[in-house]
Parts: C-alpha cells; sequence; structure tokens
C-alpha cells in the first residue's frame, strides 16, 4: 500500500503494539535541556536506573541562560540551579553536554544546535522535552516534544508510548513575493485554519512555495506547526536536504553518507498515498503577517485591519477575541501599520539561525534604530554567532543601535531580564503571542526577521516592502 512520510517512520520504529493501546515507539535521538530535565534525572537516580543510550542522547543549556555578558553571574536563581544541576547531571549519567564550560562553542537553542551538528535526519524519531521540537521534521523527520515524565521513560528505556496520530497534507502552492518569508507562510497557516485545526494530526508540508525553501526556512515552518495544533510538522528530504546535512559533526561519512542518502531518498509519500486531512494556502497572495491578539492564530496580514468581534458568528471566538483585544488594548478595524512599539526581539527557535540574521541586517544596514525603541538581537548558538561576527553582521546591527546578545532562548520565554515591561509593546520573531509570555503585561506581535527590523526602524509596525524598494 502506498504510505506517506509518516507512515513510513512511524512503522519502521514501532517496537510492539498491542490492540486498542498505545504503540511502543523506539526513539533514535533524545534531546534534553535544563528546564525539564532535573526531575527526570532525580527520578532514575531513585530508582537505580542508568540511560538506557547515552550515545543517542545530547544536553544543551538554552532556556534559562544569560545572554548578556558570561561573566556576570545569572541573576535567576532558579535558572542558575537548573543549569548547575544539568552539569551534574550530564557528568553523572555520561551524556554529551554543550554548555557553559563543557563544548561551549556548541552551546545553543535545542533546536538550532541538533541540525546544525548533524544529529538532526531524515528518517528518524527525535523527541525533546520542549513542544518546538517540531522544528526538526524540517528534515523529514518525526519530531516532537514530551513531558517530564515521558522524558523519564526515554532516558531509562530509549522508548515512548504513543497513540498513533492521523495525517494531515498542509499544500503550500505558488511562489513569495519579495519581503514575504518562511514565517508568512506558518502564521498565515495558523491565522486561516486556526490554533486547532492540527489535533490529532501529523502535518506534511507540501508544495511549490515549500520545496524552494531552503532548510532554514523550513525549520521556521515546522517549528510553528504546534501552534496550529499539530502533534509535528514534517517536510519530505530531497537535495536541499542532503546538501545541508553533508560534513557536518555527526553526518554520516563515505561510504555511508551514500547508504543514508539511498535511504533517505525512499521517505518521500508515495504516490497514490491518502492523507486524512487537507489543507491548503496560496503563496501568491500572501504579504507579510503580523499577529493582533493573544494566540498564534490571531493573524492577519501587515496592511490589514483588527477584526472585530461583532462580526464573528461564534460566541466562543467572538470573547475570546474580546479578550484579547482589552489586553492588548487594541481597537477592532484598528490599522495595524503605524502602531507603536517598544521593543523588538530578534531570535528564539523559530528565527535565530544565520539566514533570519542576514534577513534583519539587510533592512537594518546603514540605518538607525527608533530611539525609543529597544532592540535585541539573539543568535540562536555559539556557531551562528560566530557566522555573524564572521560576516559582520554584528557590526550593523551595533551601528544601527541594535544590542548583540549571546546565544539562547532570551525573551521568548522573559528569562534573566530580557522582558517586556507591563504594557510595553514587541514585535517578536518568536512564536508564541499568549499573555505574559514575553513579560507580565507586555504585549506581543509576531512577524518575521524582516517585519521586525523594518519595525525596528521606524519605530511604528512597518510593511517592509515599502523599505526594501
Amino acid at each position: 500500500m502506498p504510505q506517506t512520510l509518516f507512515e513510513k517512520i512511524w512503522n519502521a520504529h514501532v517496537v510492539a503494539q498491542d490492540a486498542d493501546s498505545p504503540a511502543v515507539l523506539y526513539i533514535d535521538l533524545h534531546l534534553v535541556h535544563e528546564v525539564t530535565s532535573p526531575q527526570a534525572f532525580e527520578g532514575l537516580r531513585n530508582r537505580g536506573i542508568k540511560v538506557r543510550r547515552p550515545d543517542r542522547t545530547y544536553a544543551t543549556m538554552d532556556h534559562g541562560i544569560p545572554t548578556h555578558s558570561r561573566d556576570i553571574p545569572i541573576a535567576d536563581a532558579l535558572a542558575a540551579k537548573q543549569i548547575a544541576q544539568l552539569e551534574t547531571n550530564t557528568a553523572e549519567f555520561g551524556i554529551t553536554l554543550y554548555g557553559l564550560r563543557q563544548n561551549a562553542e556548541k552551546q545553543g537553542i535545542v533546536h538550532v544546535i541538533g541540525p546544525e551538528l548533524g544529529l538532526t535526519r531524515p528518517g528518524m524519531t527525535i523527541v525533546c522535552g520542549d513542544s518546538h521540537t517540531s522544528t526538526h521534521g524540517a528534515f523529514g523527520a518525526l519530531s516532537f516534544g514530551i513531558g517530564t515524565s515521558e522524558v523519564e521513560m526515554v532516558l531509562s528505556t530509549q522508548c515512548l508510548l504513543q497513540r498513533k496520530p492521523g495525517t494531515a497534507q498542509v499544500r503550500v502552492d505558488g511562489k513569495l513575493q519579495k519581503g514575504v518569508v518562511a514565517k508568512d507562510i506558518i502564521l498565515a497557516i495558523i491565522a486561516k485554519y486556526g490554533i486547532g485545526a492540527g489535533t490529532g494530526y501529523v502535518f506534511e508540508y507540501t508544495g511549490e512555495a515549500i520545496r524552494i525553501l531552503n532548510m532554514e526556512e523550513r525549520m521556521t515552518v515546522c517549528n510553528m506547526s504546534i501552534e496550529g495544533g499539530a502533534r509535528a510538522g514534517m517536510i519530505a528530504p530531497d537535495d536541499t536536504t542532503f546538501e545541508y546535512i553533508a560534513g557536518r559533526e555527526f553526518a554520516p561519512k563515505g561510504a555511508n553518507w551514500d547508504k543514508a542518502v539511498s535511504e533517505w531518498r525512499k521517505l518521500p509519500t508515495d504516490d497514490g498515498a491518502t492523507f486524512d486531512a487537507t489543507f491548503s494556502l496560496d503563496a501568491d497572495t500572501l504579504e507579510p503577517m503580523i499577529t493582533y491578539g493573544t494566540n498564534p492564530g490571531m493573524g492577519t496580514g501587515v496592511t490589514g485591519r483588527v477584526p472585530d468581534p461583532a462580526q464573528l458568528a461564534d460566541l466562543s471566538q467572538r470573547n475570546a477575541l474580546i479578550k484579547a483585544l482589552g489586553y492588548m488594548n487594541l481597537k477592532p478595524n484598528q490599522p495595524l501599520l503605524g502602531q507603536a512599539i517598544d521593543v523588538v526581539f530578534i531570535g528564539s527557535c523559530t528565527n535565530s539561525r544565520i539566514s533570519d540574521l542576514r534577513d534583519a541586517a539587510a533592512v537594518m544596514k546603514g540605518r538607525r534604530v527608533n530611539p525609543n525603541v529597544r532592540v535585541m538581537i539573539v543568535p540562536g548558538s555559539a556557531q551562528v554567532k560566530r557566522e555573524a561576527e564572521a560576516e559582520g553582521l554584528d557590526r550593523v546591527f551595533s551601528e544601527a543601535g541594535a544590542e548583540w546578545r549571546e546565544a539562547g532562548c532570551s525573551m521568548c520565554i522573559a528569562m534573566n531580564g530580557d522582558q517586556l515591561q507591563p504594557g510595553q509593546y514587541a514585535i517578536s520573531t518568536s512564536n508564541r503571542n499568549f499573555e505574559g509570555r514575553q513579560g507580565k503585561g507586555g504585549r506581543t506581535f509576531l512577524a518575521s526577521p524582516l517585519t521586525a527590523a523594518a519595525s525596528a526602524i521606524t519605530g511604528v509596525v512597518t510593511d517592509v516592502r515599502t523599505m526594501l524598494r
């Protein structure tokens, strides 16, 4: 029978399956960070259990690590404790750590360093105690976030109990116009179909507009699959995928590389395979996207207006929008263009890679940020930081008046003082705009690095296409 990409990977990793029970799924790669792992390691310690496959487990520090100078002590006591505990746990259980002292040159956001080290590869099952593990699906992997108890399960058994989800094709045809990028694709999909459309499904992104994306752009799309309700997001591997992986530290070498690529070419969905649901988007019609509410589905084109709750027939949706606009202090039918902002954050596991920084620098070069706006540029890894500095991007940002930081999650989760003050507006390249996500009382507009950089210059929500001309 013809199979989808998801079905091929799922079927190849089922260890056992009893009727009406979850499958025992083998996990190829387990990524660990300091926030969701302490209780899991303590559980192993209390039970006298070792990590089943330390060679398939890799840890990094990202959520609580400061992005200011590493010479300054960590101000957040809980973050400092979690980081110290990760050092202790990885040393005790024999796990490779990319941290402040160990392998610091490779430290970074977990969903950035996995691909750049070549740990993430097609056909794998990948888990992490972080919801945005769907990022790795860009490589044709089945990759999803898990909870703390499940982290302990994978550490101890290298397997996971999982019920098989359905499959949904998300087809994006057409071509993007200048100034419209991958972040706009995924924000448009979520705005069109809502934050619950993917519930019970794994998304497979297909179509011309997806195939022409580079790997970093594909990661951006897959990263936010969880925001559309999906269990995971996937893109079939192709030559673009193989070229990205080739030569990386953990990539297969020599004859093993040729064998791996031969197997990876068999992964794309077969002709005649069926999906349980289908969604679509026309890339030709897209403009830069921006959110206006308190979930990623409350978004519109940058030239659009805030919707009127009175126009929504569904009572729950109407009430949710009323509440969101109250929090954001926005009015129905208000244009978003020209809305004043206080902070711009360019970073996170969604948009902190070298191509994202290049996009932002292209807009900011030779310009100055608005004096009323604080701009933070946070690379996704130590490697990205080195690459950016080798290209002179750090000088572009600094000369424009932006802050150039160390690698970490930073303002995405309002850590170590990298946060909004009550009532402040931010344009953020991260993935969530929930109430208080970037600081208690802070108000977040999600957008692409291009839109964020353009708005940093003007001090208001801006259509970057006017600056690119």
